[in-house]
């Protein structure tokens, strides 16, 4: 890995793209892959990422990086399973009278 990551970075370099670019992209894709195996757990990522979920939080705004699909997906996967709280009738029941 560390082999392909020197041929990365010699790539990067020889086509001109700055520092600072290069790590904005590596903080991009790494941190994307990562909330992609917590599903947009933006808890679960940060923990595995050795971070506050706050400073996720906030690398993400900075990144401008968008994990709604990631949750989207998982939402969706719920909906499937029992309908929201919402849809289904409220039943009140009336107090016989004495």
């Amino acid at each position: 890995m560390k082999n392909e990551l020197a041929i990365l970075v010699s790539e990067m370099n020889a086509s001109g793209i700055l520092y600072d670019e290069a790590v904005r992209e590596f903080k991009k894709v790494f941190i994307a892959n990562v909330l992609a195996q917590n599903k947009g757990n933006q808890c679960k990522a940060a923990k595995q990422l050795g971070m506050h979920r706050n400073t996720l939080s906030r690398t993400l705004t900075e990144l401008k990086l968008d994990i709604r699909p990631l949750r989207k997906s998982q939402s969706q996967a719920k909906d499937a399973r029992r309908p929201p709280r919402s849809a289904s009738p409220l039943v009140m029941e009336k107090k016989a009278s004495r």
